[in-house]
């Protein structure tokens, strides 16, 4: 490899013989937060903005994709199903993947969110699914991804008797993790451009849910000889479930490139400090996370996903597990379309004075 290869390019050659379809809009900008960081007064905040993605409403998902659906692809698939939660950004991203590449969709739904008023099961990424052609079922066990996984196989096989030719999107941490290449890649964009802006970073905070993204960025950091840690910030499941979620993906994906184990247990750090009352469900600290992020920096993040990882980027130096003086780069994976499936509860936070507690406000 010569000296002037970049990250991406050294990347990009442990992923050549995977297929790949072109979908995200990449690279995605890494931002400075200067003033949500002068407002917490410890480090500097960085935001790399995968919500600016931009396929189908932006977001991570996109990335991850695009190896899933060049698989697809390779097997002569013509249909895509997925599952995935109600309000899921990963749902509402294959059924436009599979819209843009001429494939039927159909998606099953979820219900991991109890006690949601009806504006929860039709508005945000549900109306993009029907917008996007998809097809739905739903599935009302919310928390039984064995299940989930099986009744979506059922469906498949009944496509496939009628003559099609399904491939199955599912999210057991039995798949082949195809999604965490796209993440691999994301780190290598990440310390390219870190190198371009001369700009060190000490610590990088991204949702852990599926983990295909947290095992993307970690081990894409590793193979390119990068120590920067990795936080993820538990959505789903309490820390020790999700650490060990992540370790059997993380080697599920070295067996997959071939690159051996290269990935340190030590390296796998996962927080659910931020996690209850449980997924999908708001608390003070995402409240607080949403806002600051609006006010001061003009973000949108959602109750699902990035307020609960902003605020573990915020949580972590409020704990002392982050000092004033490190650099954080908060990966900021979108899922702006679930905003609008929780305008009740969002709506009645804002209205508790909301206009005296801006940040901005000078009485």
């Amino acid at each position: 490899m010569s000296s002037s290869s970049t990250n991406m390019d050294r990347i990009n050659s442990f992923l050549a013989k995977f297929p790949r379809v072109e979908l995200a809009n990449i690279p995605t900008p890494l931002e400075k937060m200067q003033r949500l960081s002068q407002h917490i007064a410890g480090p500097m905040y960085f935001s790399k903005r995968d919500d600016l993605t931009g396929f189908a409403g932006g977001g991570n998902k996109a990335r991850q994709l695009e190896y899933s659906f060049g698989d697809a692809i390779r097997c002569g698939a013509n249909m895509i199903l997925i599952t995935g939660a109600v309000q899921s950004n990963y749902v509402r991203s294959a059924a436009a993947a599979a819209a843009k590449l001429g494939l039927y969709c159909h998606v099953q739904l979820e219900n991991r969110v109890g006690d949601m008023p009806l504006s929860y099961h039709q508005s945000g990424n549900v109306l993009l699914n029907k917008l996007f052609g998809a097809s739905s079922s739903t599935f009302h066990i919310g928390e039984d991804e064995t299940a989930a996984d099986a009744n979506i196989a059922d469906i498949a096989e009944v496509h496939r008797k009628k003559g099609k030719k399904p491939y199955l999107l599912t999210l057991s941490p039995t798949t082949k993790p195809l999604g965490a290449l796209g993440y691999m890649r994301c780190a290598g964009e990440i310390l390219d451009q870190l190198q371009y802006q001369k700009q060190p970073i000490e610590k990088i905070v991204v949702a852990s849910g599926s983990a295909a993204t947290h095992v993307g960025i970690l081990l894409g950091l590793r193979l390119l000889g990068s120590e920067i840690s990795v936080h993820g910030i538990c959505v789903r499941r309490d820390k020790k479930q999700q650490t060990s979620r992540v370790k059997g993906i993380v080697r599920l994906a070295e067996n997959l490139i071939g690159c051996g184990h290269i990935v340190l247990d030590s390296d796998i750090k996962c927080h659910d400090d931020w996690l209850a009352p449980g997924y999908g469900k708001m608390n003070e600290s995402v409240h607080e996370a949403m806002t600051l992020a609006g006010t001061l920096e003009g973000m949108i993040v959602d109750p699902v996903y990035t307020a609960k990882s902003l605020a573990g980027a915020i949580g972590l130096y409020r704990q002392g597990v982050f000092s004033n003086a490190q650099n954080i780069l908060y990966l900021h994976t979108g899922g702006m379309p679930a905003i609008f499936a929780y305008e009740n509860e969002i709506t009645e936070k804002l209205n508790k004075g909301l206009s005296t507690k801006h940040p901005n406000y000078k009485p």
